[in-house]
């Protein structure tokens, strides 16, 4: 929730990635694991991930950069880790993570979302806030 003068708004966090987008990137890395997954029933910040991830975080803040901190330490396992995330260059989880260990895909126009809009209507064909990027986490193997 958030306030806005004297009104509280609900701010819904869920939005489902197009279809056709995700399909595009499944031909490519052929994920097995989603951890953020529309409606899920589990915490993805809280569970072991698969060899090949997608993941298009929730966009508050906190989450999102908890669900990159946790994509860097699942590629330090040797998973493979490919998000969906908002353009947002200035920050310092950006250049601190972000930018040294993935390949970057600034992605062309903006993509169209489906989801419950503030009104609380279910919506499709909405146009995010941001330009979007996909950031690729390199397999690492952390040195034991």
């Amino acid at each position: 929730m958030i306030k806005i003068g004297k009104v509280r708004k609900k701010i819904h966090d869920n939005w489902k990635t197009p279809i056709d987008f995700y399909n595009k990137l499944n031909d490519e890395f052929k994920f097995d694991f989603d951890p953020c997954p529309l409606n899920s029933d589990f915490d993805g910040l809280n569970i072991e991930w698969g060899k090949s991830n997608f993941i298009n975080p929730p966009y508050s803040r906190k989450l999102k950069e908890a669900f990159i901190r946790k994509a860097y330490q699942e590629s330090l396992s040797g998973k493979l880790c490919v998000m969906l995330l908002p353009v947002s260059t200035s920050t310092k989880i950006f250049h601190k993570i972000i930018l040294p260990n993935t390949e970057i895909r600034f992605i062309k126009g903006r993509l169209k979302f489906e989801g419950i809009n503030s009104k609380g209507e279910f919506v499709i064909n909405k146009c995010g806030m941001h330009d979007s990027m996909i950031v690729i986490f390199k397999i690492v193997y952390s040195k034991q």
